[in-house]
């Protein structure tokens, strides 16, 4: 299980610090079942920015994504695993920051794409990566790889009650 090693506070209002069992409780519980795009930020070899819409399942602690092995972010990531990725939970915005790592262990990719399936996407194992009978027309042809990030630091701020704003850190 993934526990953050360090919190803080960041809310300026006298909220108290928000439990990351509330942001790790949401990822278990909305992915892959929500309608949820997750943002995942890489950085471009000249140093700007790249960021693009995916979909991320929390499986087992820990966060996966797909990547088409030519697109931007695949390229980016290859160079430079670190990243951000973000999304909109029902009551609580998060950011995480770390690194991604393609995965190619055939028993991970069969867990990971049985909890796809269980959401909704047909995902199969194929050649170290992953094919279904649809894709986002950008991810070019498959074996589409898989991803998984070591958390770093996440950041969460809730626009339901609970309130406030907390940042977590991970051991590296």
């Amino acid at each position: 299980m993934t526990e953050p090693t360090a919190t803080r506070n960041l809310d300026r209002t006298g909220a108290a610090a928000l439990p990351w069992s509330r942001a790790r409780d949401l990822l278990a519980t909305q992915t892959p079942k929500e309608d949820l795009t997750f943002f995942v930020g890489t950085v471009r070899p000249d140093g700007r920015p790249h960021a693009a819409g995916v979909g991320a399942i929390w499986v087992d602690d820990l966060l996966y994504f797909v990547s088409g092995p030519g697109t931007r972010r695949a390229r980016n990531l290859a160079a430079n695993p670190a990243c951000s990725v973000s999304v909109r939970l029902k009551g609580l915005d998060v950011t995480m920051e770390g690194e991604a790592h393609r995965v190619a262990e055939p028993a991970t990719l069969e867990r990971v794409a049985a909890v796809y399936r269980e959401g909704g996407w047909p995902a199969t194992v194929l050649d170290e990566g992953f094919t279904a009978s649809f894709m986002a027309a950008s991810a070019g042809p498959p074996p589409w790889h898989l991803y998984r990030l070591t958390l770093h630091r996440a950041i969460g701020v809730a626009c339901a009650e609970p309130y406030g704003a907390t940042r977590w850190d991970f051991t590296r």
